[in-house]
């Protein structure tokens, strides 16, 4: 063992423990790492050599497509969370499950079925904004909701040929290396689609109580601060004529809906099948978070007519949070006689007063010192007013752009072209991804700006670290040592021989990409299968099937790394969850494939 496999053990050992036992950020742990690979001296042909791999090898994960596509993504993603489709999917495809359990058998099912035959990683990135708002919405914590989306795109990858690029290499290798004719679309289901039942069975009997309950700081704690707001029903709009129930607005977190005001008849204690109106004039009292979703939902409008005079467009303010100061020239005048809108050149939506309900009609609203209003204005307004003298505290609210609601079906229109072009084969995932976020920004669908906000940075870094860290392992010659080591405990049994095959794929495939690990696997495992004298087919099933189940670490998968953030998880939560699904796919696996395809 050279003393380059030695330090690519000691990094790798020392990425686990960091990332396992402490909470460092993985971008920086796997940033330090392969820093480190390429400052330590290591032996070469020509003497001793300054790092295990090159600058140029180490950053190589930036030009994989892998990250650039998760990136690009990120762009599409945006465009229909901004246009209202990711509200439309929840709303159509998820329901209102009626416990968490239901929620996540909602999800499961779905994202496994659409994963068998659509690439996994555009259904995840798709709907991971659409469970983070539905859990919002539903009161749950999104890190009960992530970890099963993710395993149950995996799972469903495995069923069919072109459920996952890993089925493809594999067969590619098969074709090539080979005298075997390559699987057909199906083969694979004979052992992937039990797999793949049983992991879903597992996730929902066992392994769902084994995910944390990580509600972010803001969930936990009570804002102080209700608003009282009034909403206009559209004339046409989706929500015209239909119960209160049905159009989602009876168990809104953190806001209820006090009466309605239709025609100058006040509806006190709504019932939940109340049929809503065209102009019904909703009250609502709520924490800023509920009122701002409330701006999301289509055929809602402010009832003030303000909002419509200011010079921006809609989809170009936000809301804005602003505590009126004693020395305010507008204390003590209403808010239509003080011309807020003029002098601030922003529109006064709610208030909120001492936990006190303000029954007045916003525009006749008293102002006082301490009053907190909601305002709806163009972004530079919380820059303008934060030294002014006229408010305590002035601050942006974070995601409350209005939505725009009449470009849903385009952004909607675009994404399932992406997916159709791709599992069609037309073009590859990055071409089509790329593509699709061009027509996202052109259509308008979102801006430049909220597109280049979009991209999470930690995520990509992620990616293209542990790419670079994979291939170190693969250069340094440390993934043949530990698979032949392996191979080499398990003797002359086709069945303990199989197993190997299994951990020795499963490992890295936690370590380094899927695609990396089947394609060095491969040989080891054609040459073992030919020294043991046996059919080749269980082997290639194997590879198979540990190519793609990654559940133990958020580093072998990127659906994996794609929900660490939004779930709020740490690494110790995939170990917990991940190594008994890998032991459970372990035996179905070993135990279908030789009883489907004979040693």
């Amino acid at each position: 063992m050279g003393l380059d496999v030695v330090v690519m053990l000691s990094v790798l050992a020392l990425v686990i423990g960091l990332l396992a036992l402490t909470r460092i950020a993985p971008d920086v742990v796997l940033l330090g790492s392969l820093t480190l690979l390429m400052v330590f001296p290591v032996p070469g042909e020509e003497g001793w050599r300054l790092g295990v791999l090159t600058p140029a090898e180490a950053i190589s994960g930036l030009s994989n497509p892998g990250p650039v596509t998760v990136g690009v993504l990120f762009i599409v993603v945006v465009g229909l969370r901004e246009t209202g489709g990711v509200d439309w999917l929840a709303r159509r495809v998820l329901g209102r499950p009626r416990s968490l359990h239901g929620a996540q058998l909602r999800i499961v099912g779905p994202v496994a079925g659409l994963s068998a035959f659509l690439n996994n990683t555009p259904v995840v990135a798709m709907l991971i904004p659409v469970v983070d708002e539905w859990a919002k919405k539903l009161g749950l914590s999104a890190s009960k909701l992530m970890i099963p989306l993710s395993y149950a795109a995996i799972l469903g990858g495995m069923c069919t040929l072109i459920g996952t690029s890993t089925n493809l290499v594999v067969n590619g290798l098969v074709i090539a290396e080979t005298d075997m004719p390559g699987l057909g679309m199906f083969d694979i289901t004979w052992v992937g689609l039990p797999c793949t039942l049983v992991g879903l069975a597992y996730l929902m009997l066992v392994g769902r109580r084994l995910l944390p309950d990580r509600r972010s700081v803001t969930s936990r704690m009570e804002d102080p601060r209700e608003y009282t707001m009034e909403m206009l029903v559209e004339a046409g709009s989706p929500l015209d004529g239909q119960s209160i129930d049905a159009a989602g607005l009876r168990h809104l977190p953190g806001a209820y809906l006090v009466e309605i005001n239709r025609h100058g008849d006040v509806l006190p204690a709504v019932g939940p099948e109340q049929r809503l109106k065209a102009h019904d004039r909703l009250v609502f009292v709520g924490i800023v978070e509920s009122i701002k979703d409330l701006q999301k939902i289509r055929g809602l409008t402010p009832a003030t007519d303000q909002v419509f005079r200011l010079d921006a467009p809609r989809h170009r303010r936000c809301l804005i949070e602003a505590v009126v100061s004693n020395t305010c020239p507008l204390v003590g005048k209403t808010i239509r006689d003080g011309r807020f809108r003029t002098l601030y050149h922003a529109a006064v939506i709610a208030v909120a007063r001492n936990n006190e309900r303000i029954r007045a009609k916003i525009g006749d609203i008293v102002l006082r010192p301490g009053d907190t209003l909601l305002l709806e204005a163009h972004p530079s307004f919380a820059t303008q007013q934060r030294n002014s003298r006229d408010f305590f505290l002035v601050s942006a609210v974070e995601d409350s752009t209005p939505r725009r609601h009449h470009k849903a079906w385009t952004a909607t229109l675009i994404l399932a072209a992406m997916v159709a072009v791709v599992t069609l084969g037309w073009m590859s995932m990055l071409v089509a991804s790329m593509l699709a976020a061009g027509l996202m920004i052109i259509t308008r669908c979102c801006s430049t700006d909220a597109a280049r906000r979009s991209v999470d940075w930690s995520v990509l870094i992620v990616i293209a670290a542990a790419l670079g860290i994979g291939r170190a392992i693969d250069q340094t010659g440390t993934a043949r040592v530990i698979a032949e080591t392996v191979l080499g405990v398990a003797g002359q049994n086709p069945w303990v021989a199989l197993a190997a095959v299994y951990i020795i794929t499963m490992m890295f495939t936690e370590l380094i990409t899927n695609n990396a690990a089947v394609a060095l696997v491969f040989p080891i495992a054609m040459a073992t299968a030919d020294k043991l004298g046996v059919n080749f087919m269980p082997f290639v099933i194997v590879i198979m099937v540990a190519g793609s189940a990654s559940f133990a670490t958020p580093l072998g998968y990127q659906t994996n790394l794609m929900v660490y953030g939004p779930g709020g998880y740490r690494f110790s939560d995939y170990l917990k969850l991940g190594i008994p699904m890998n032991l459970v796919m372990g035996v179905t696996t070993v135990t279908l494939a030789p009883l489907f395809w004979p040693f």
